[in-house]
């Protein structure tokens, strides 16, 4: 069954079927958009399909083709204010809610893409993946995509620092690193950066815990081999050698004074095996030398360190 099929099935019953489709829900910055349209039943669209299967030069071809054959459509729009204070899906289904409003009919039936649905005057039902299933979620799905990243282009001319024409707010590595240049603007979803500052802060500590650990296997004697040894599955924070030429892989935790949890809590079995997988990689060419797992506890205030407890054997394989 195509995309056309899929809907004149449901028009048998529901001659004016509504498709909705969202975007714009998960970037870090601007409103969450939504679309509603209606066709009436001869109307095929040739190449319609879910919008982020689209390139934007054909999405911005269909945009005009979908206004030009819809008998009814409207885009609408869930404000960054709204987004903070209700939450985003809630802004989401608003936004769905307003775009069905401004159709200035009410739709017999409305389906809507993924699997929540707003609150709508008329029989509503979610499709899953309704954008690759149903022309009217398709077009809906084009329609809001398309105004949205307009949209952002328009917000990127007031802030062009963010290069939000790049982006379009999504969380790329480009995007987060002009916040941590330039901070958030007006336009930022505050709430959606929470956990990237939590992270942020918990890497800056882990930092501080790291150097200091370091000076202090120096002042132990103990060289420095390698600090963040990465293979895949597993990290080790600072591997050392000792005078007798025992490897030395010390896993270091650092927590803020007052934290809810030690830093001696983080050592879980879980983290623990990682430790040992990493280290039987790294061990893979070095035979003879014997091997040792040491943790390192350090607590701060701030930036700076008010406590390191250093375990030596700290476990085993």
């Amino acid at each position: 069954m195509n995309l056309v099929e899929f809907d004149k099935v449901l028009r048998q019953d529901y001659p004016l079927l509504c498709g909705i489709d969202e975007a714009g829900r998960g970037p870090l910055a601007g409103d969450v958009f939504a679309a509603a349209v209606i066709f009436d039943e001869d109307v095929v669209i040739e190449g319609i399909n879910d919008s982020k299967k689209l390139s934007e030069k054909k999405r911005e071809k269909l945009y005009d083709e979908i206004i030009a054959k819809a008998k009814y459509w409207c885009v609408a729009r869930g404000s960054i204010e709204e987004i903070e204070k209700i939450n985003i899906l809630q802004a989401d289904m608003l936004a769905m809610q307003r775009a069905v409003a401004g159709l200035g009919v009410l739709p017999d039936m409305a389906i809507v893409d993924g699997n929540y649905i707003p609150k709508l005057p008329c029989k509503t039902e979610f499709v899953v993946k309704g954008d690759a299933l149903s022309q009217s979620i398709a077009a809906a799905s084009i329609l809001a995509k398309v105004s949205r990243d307009r949209y952002m282009l328009e917000v990127a001319k007031q802030y062009p620092e963010y290069k939000f024409e790049k982006h379009k707010g999504y969380g790329t590595k480009l995007h987060y690193e002009m916040i941590d240049e330039y901070g958030e603007s007006p336009v930022h979803r505050h709430s959606f950066l929470k956990k990237y500052y939590e992270k942020k802060a918990a890497h800056e500590k882990g930092i501080i815990g790291e150097k200091c650990v370091a000076k202090y296997l120096e002042h132990h004697n103990l060289e420095i081999l390698q600090r963040n040894w990465k293979v895949k599955g597993g990290e080790i924070d600072i591997i050392a050698k000792a005078s007798d030429n025992t490897i030395i892989f010390v896993e270091v935790k650092t927590r803020e004074q007052g934290s809810l949890t030690t830093p001696e809590e983080a050592i879980t079995a879980k983290k623990k095996r990682c430790i040992i997988k990493a280290a039987e990689q790294y061990m893979q060419d070095k035979d003879g030398l014997n091997g040792r797992f040491d943790v390192a506890c350090v607590i701060t205030q701030g930036e700076k360190v008010i406590e390191l407890k250093y375990y030596p054997n700290a476990f085993t394989k």
